[in-house]
């Protein structure tokens, strides 16, 4: 004797060893024995032999005609075998029956179960649904099947192309579009990224990394709503100074200026003036929403991203040629021993001279035109003539505010590498879009100009940072423990030594225009300037108000993603460089050893590393020449071989100097995480993976 039963949802047969009243033992044709509810067994035979029932019952379950079986079946609750008498013959053999429990089984929208080889028929309206549910996956399936065979064939079907950027980094797994991608991946046995490039989806690869970086930080848009820009306070004093900015030709948000009183007195009075929109945005109102989701203003070469709306900036920017709402610190120095004897925070309008832009003066204002009122250049400007005994003056203070730190830090700071500026050509601030052709200069870190900006800005940030502590006013500050390695620059609430910079304390407050945690600090230091000893009372920010943590957390995130961005971007542009002039060789430096038995290297006048292969393996600081590889602007890789050493290996050693920013470097190359998985089974929900394009 025989028997079929149900093995959690699934049909099995095999012969009877021995039965009791609740249960069977059953041998399987596999020779496995297995102990079985009487409850589940649902038929019982002599013939044929179990594997050949089962054969059958699937091929007669395949012939059902499921519309003519829910006629057939009663209203009311039946059985398998019943509705096979029906359906077959009033003598259905065991086959049948057995086809007909495995032809209802599989058809719950038919047929509902009720268990025990009982089912119960859908009704009409139920019936109607599923049907038509059923029609539309077959439409949604064929529609897959449709457009995977597109995207094979080269062509990117438009509803694919208009989801790019959701299907590679942020997908709904069950959305169509998705599938065809995977089907076709599968199908073409090509990487993702590789298969839609090659169907046309990715038409501009400058075009691909601004896309993917407004569908992940600017989904709605980088436009501003319609916001009243609001005006500083009319009551605000008139400061009797003559200031002047320090700043980059594209810089629009102008947010620091400069002024000096009191040169040959004996007592200077140095001013560092900030843009103070903290004046007049209120914390909690529209604009400062909008900063707050913005966090700060976005950098590229040729564009950017302002975090605060134009009309806004052009009110509190520091334009020459007007009085502006300033937060006014003044610094009074001794003249001899340049030592700083007092401070003093200001709210005030503070008329702004001159705008001076580093990139045309800097070839005029050396150390040594500032060291020496005899050396003159021609063509230098009126504006910066006037000023040359206050920035003298303010060259030799930074100076030594500089070797004050060095003595703090325990060594001095060490920045070998220049700074590159990239200019397109004819862009002229419009958005670029990746044909343009690129200029990049190089500028010596450190200029005089530079560092006495530079110092300014320290001074600011730490005298402000302590304020705040003194008055039990929090702040968000920025720190580092020590110099060890691996100990990184941290933001908290704390006012904690920045081991780096070298200051008991450093808050960051001298860019409100372009930083949210500035804006902020700003808040906190306006009301310390107006309330004094009871500044923690009138703070918009309370100790320990967790929406300071919430800010220091979201800002970290953000400004990370921009920087990264920036990163990228600049090496977009330079890969750029490197093919509109034609350039297949480069001159670079040893800095660390790569993966895979390469070595990393810095070029000599681009702002590139790259991995590089050669027969030896070689020590930090050896120079080299390179040859370069095939360029791929979408992972920004470019990989090179060793051609020469360039210089002499007797002479060579591992004990060079470091550049303090070395190791930051951002991995801007190389694998671009996807979330597209081709590997996964359908329904599952995996985790993202890497285009394998890359090394």
């Amino acid at each position: 004797m025989h028997a079929l039963f149900d093995e959690a949802g699934k049909f099995l047969a095999g012969r009877i060893l021995s039965e009791a009243e609740s249960s069977a033992q059953i041998e399987l044709d596999s020779g496995k024995r297995v102990k079985v509810k009487a409850a589940n067994i649902l038929l019982k035979f002599d013939k044929p032999a179990p594997a050949e029932l089962l054969a059958r019952a699937r091929e007669i379950a395949a012939g059902v005609e499921l519309p003519l079986a829910w006629e057939f079946a009663p209203e009311e609750e039946f059985g398998f075998a019943e509705l096979a008498r029906d359906y077959f013959s009033a003598q259905a053999p065991v086959t049948e029956q057995a086809g007909m429990l495995v032809a209802l089984f599989e058809a719950p929208h038919y047929f509902r179960r009720a268990g025990k080889g009982r089912f119960r028929k859908a009704s009409a309206e139920v019936l109607q649904q599923a049907l038509a549910a059923i029609e539309k996956k077959k439409q949604i399936q064929a529609q897959i099947d449709a457009w995977a065979a597109e995207l094979v064939a080269g062509t990117c079907p438009q509803p694919v192309r208009e989801q790019l950027y959701k299907i590679l980094f942020r997908p709904d797994k069950n959305a169509p579009e998705y599938k065809a991608v995977v089907e076709a991946s599968r199908s073409a046995q090509k990487a993702p990224l590789d298969l839609l490039q090659a169907a046309g989806a990715i038409d501009s690869s400058y075009q691909f990394h601004w896309k993917r970086f407004l569908f992940d930080n600017f989904p709605k848009g980088t436009g501003f709503p319609q916001l009243a820009a609001p005006q500083p306070p009319a009551d605000l004093p008139l400061a009797d100074v003559q200031a002047y900015s320090i700043d980059d030709s594209a810089t629009t948000e102008i947010d620091d200026a400069l002024s000096v009183q009191g040169l040959g007195t004996g007592t200077v009075t140095l001013g560092i003036h900030i843009a103070a929109p903290g004046l007049a945005i209120q914390p909690g109102g529209d604009l400062d929403k909008l900063g707050r989701t913005r966090l700060s203003t976005v950098y590229m070469p040729g564009y950017k991203i302002t975090m605060l709306p134009d009309e806004v900036v052009q009110i509190y920017t520091l334009d020459e040629g007007r009085a502006n709402p300033a937060v006014s610190l003044y610094v009074t120095i001794d003249e001899a021993t340049l030592a700083i004897t007092a401070t003093e925070t200001r709210l005030e309008r503070v008329p702004v001279t001159v705008n001076l832009r580093h990139d045309q003066l800097d070839h005029i204002v050396t150390e040594e035109w500032l060291a020496d009122p005899t050396i003159q250049h021609e063509n230098t400007p009126q504006a910066l003539l006037d000023l040359r005994e206050q920035l003298s003056f303010l060259h030799r203070l930074a100076k030594q505010l500089k070797a004050q730190r060095e003595v703090v830090r325990g060594k001095p700071e060490t920045f070998n590498r220049p700074d590159y500026t990239f200019r397109l050509a004819g862009n002229d601030g419009a958005e670029p879009n990746g044909s343009e052709t690129v200029d990049i200069t190089t500028r010596k870190r450190g200029a005089p100009l530079d560092l006495i900006v530079a110092e300014a800005a320290i001074v600011a940030n730490s005298t402000w940072g302590n304020m705040l502590a003194e008055h039990g006013v929090p702040g968000i500050y920025r720190s580092q423990a020590s110099l060890a390695p691996g100990v990184k620059v941290r933001m908290s609430t704390k006012a904690l030594p920045h081991a780096g910079i070298g200051v008991k304390s450093y808050a960051w407050a001298t860019s409100p225009l372009r930083r949210y945690v500035d804006l902020v600090n700003q808040w906190q230091i306006i009301a310390c300037a107006r309330h004094g000893k009871t500044a923690a009372l009138a703070a918009p920010f309370k100790p320990k108000d967790a929406e300071l943590f919430s800010i220091i957390s979201s800002f970290d995130a953000a400004y990370s993603a921009y920087n990264g961005y920036q990163a990228g971007m600049e090496r977009f542009w330079t890969l750029k460089y490197l093919q509109q002039n034609q350039i297949t060789e480069l001159e670079a430096t040893v800095f660390k050893e790569g993966p895979n038995g390469s070595f990393l290297v810095r070029a000599d006048t681009l702002p590139l590393v790259l991995p590089v292969l050669g027969a030896q393996q070689l020590p930090r600081g050896a120079r080299v020449r390179v040859k370069l590889g095939e360029i791929d602007e979408i992972t920004l890789d470019v990989a090179g071989t060793l051609v020469a050493r360039l210089d002499d290996p007797l002479d060579a050693s591992d004990d060079g100097p470091v550049d303090e920013d070395e190791g930051d470097e951002e991995a801007v190359a190389g694998p671009i995480a996807i979330a597209v998985d081709v590997n996964e089974a359908e329904g599952e929900g995996a985790g993202g993976t890497a285009d394998n394009r890359a090394p």
